[in-house]
């Protein structure tokens, strides 16, 4: 099984750009704070089904 068509990585829900968090389709986060190295700001979210929410 390869992690590169299983996985992709987690988009800043502000600026879209790429962070250094990767996903997997199976992946469950809830209330994660995610820091984007570009904006310099750091977001909660949720991500299920590689679906993003802002908390």
């Amino acid at each position: 099984m390869s992690m590169e068509n299983d996985s992709e990585w987690l988009r800043c829900p502000r600026c879209s750009q790429k962070t250094r968090i990767k996903v997997c389709k199976d992946t469950k986060l809830v209330n994660f704070p995610l820091f984007c190295p570009k904006c310099k700001l750091e977001v909660m979210i949720c991500v299920e089904n590689m679906k993003v929410k802002i908390v």
